[in-house]
């Protein structure tokens, strides 16, 4: 089981890491990591590596230069995991043909840490496609 500290500064890592990424600060977000990570559950792809971190960052703000985040829960998971429950809000406004609409879309992040560590070595998101390619459609 994890200790109280450690679990403590996880969950500020945690915090840390999702409002930088709102505000675009991209050095604080991979300094939340020992090695970055995303793994995008409902495509399959994976970014690994500091370069490929920073080109999805700057694609997919390129797309949705206002994609956020409201945190719904945030809890352990395991010995090495934190779970966070969020909606993930934005307007498609660039790409290859921006609709010029907002969706917002219910997600779950894994936030998995090295072993005894408060560093991410991964950011594994879950959620369904389908919800925000309808929203952009309509």
């Amino acid at each position: 089981m994890t200790d109280t500290a450690l679990l403590a500064r996880r969950e500020a890592t945690v915090r840390t890491h999702m409002e930088r990424e709102i505000a675009h600060d991209w050095d604080a977000v991979i300094a939340t990591f020992a090695h970055p990570r995303y793994e995008l559950m409902a495509t399959g792809v994976v970014h690994d590596g500091e370069t490929a971190v920073r080109e999805y960052f700057r694609a997919g703000r390129a797309v949705v230069p206002d994609q956020r985040n409201e945190i719904l829960s945030l809890r352990p998971a395991g010995d090495d995991a934190i779970v966070v429950e969020f909606w993930l809000l934005g307007t498609q406004t660039g790409g290859a043909q921006p609709s010029g609409k907002p969706f917002r879309c219910r997600m779950i992040v894994l936030f998995l840490f090295a072993p005894g560590s408060d560093k991410l070595v991964c950011e594994r998101v879950y959620w369904d496609s389908a919800t925000i390619a309808r929203q952009l459609a309509s």
